[in-house]
Formats: structure tokens, sequence, C-alpha cells
């Protein structure tokens, strides 16, 4: 199996709902075990432009997984998901109720027209990096570094939003009877 960061995004809607739907959606895609998840943070919304203060504010989490998916049937996956949450792609970089990107997989280093990893601009978003590092304090970015360095680096301007962790860790649920 794989480890992938998915990052998860939404400033439209109940955002903070949706990224727990969406979370438990990913949980459960055949093929792809829960290994942590972050606690949501709220972002101001960033634009081709860089940020803007007009748009409404983002809820971002990531999410840890093992996946014997390929990354390209994860990214597909991760797209049903979206799509399931009203997402749609008209402006790039516009508002939307879902986002989830693939920030990582594995050591791998992928550039494709669908599929980027590491994430081209996730050392460069304290969004992506401090629910990162809320969900695995000694995670690494390929080619950049400690995730928590990154983040002490680039400072976090996110805010903390007081909510539990979108999943419970893996060993923690109860095991099924039959």
């Amino acid at each position: 199996m794989t480890r992938a960061v998915i990052a998860l995004g939404a400033n439209l809607g109940d955002r903070g709902s949706t990224l727990r739907a969406a979370a438990a959606a990913v949980a459960a895609l055949p093929g792809v075990r829960p290994v942590s998840s972050s606690r949501e943070v709220e972002s101001v919304a960033v634009t081709l432009d860089g940020p803007d203060t007009a748009k409404p504010r983002y809820r971002n989490a990531v999410v840890v997984v093992d996946t014997d998916l390929a990354p390209h049937e994860l990214l597909d996956a991760l797209h049903g998901i979206e799509d399931e949450h009203g997402r749609t792609r008209e402006v790039r970089w516009g508002d939307r109720t879902l986002d989830l990107d693939v920030v990582t997989f594995g050591d791998e280093r992928i550039d494709t027209a669908t599929l980027t990893v590491p994430h081209p601009r996730a050392h460069e978003r304290a969004f992506v990096l401090a629910p990162w590092a809320d969900a695995d304090p000694g995670a690494v970015l390929p080619g950049h570094g400690p995730v928590v360095d990154l983040l002490a680096a680039l400072g976090d301007d996110t805010v903390r939003v007081d909510e539990p962790r979108l999943l419970e860790p893996a060993d923690a649920r109860p095991e099924t009877t039959s």
C-alpha cells in the first residue's frame, strides 16, 4: 500500500458538513484505509490574482490514507466524490463546494496533464501545511522538507475551527462482529 495525503477544501455551502462527509467518503473508498486526519482550519480564498477577502472563506483539512489504488485511480475516485457534492469546474481557482487534491502519493513524482505530485504549491500554502501537520506532525513534503518547518517559515495565517478531527483514528474504530 502507498501512503497518500489528500487535502480537502470548501468555501460554498455548509463547509464543515461537506468536509466531514467527503472525509467519510474517502475513507469508504475500496482500496483505501484511513490513517489519520486533521481538524479543520479556515483561510482566506486564494484566486489566480492572489488572496481575495471579498470571497467566502475556505474551510480546509487533510486526510492521510494508505491505498492500493494507482495514483490516477485515486484521483478519479476523488473527482467522483467532488461531483457528488456539486463541484463544478467553470472557473480555475474559483469558489467551490468541495475540492480534493492529492498532495503526495508516497515518494512518487508524477507530472501529467491531470495529476502533479507532490502538489506543486503545497509548500506555499498554510491552509494545506497546517492541517497536514495536525494530522501527521512528522510529515515530510518530498523535495521541500518537514511540513512543520515549512509552515514555520511560511507563517500560519489559518484559523483553527473548534471541531473534532474529520475521522476517528483507524485504530480507534470499533471492531465489527458478524
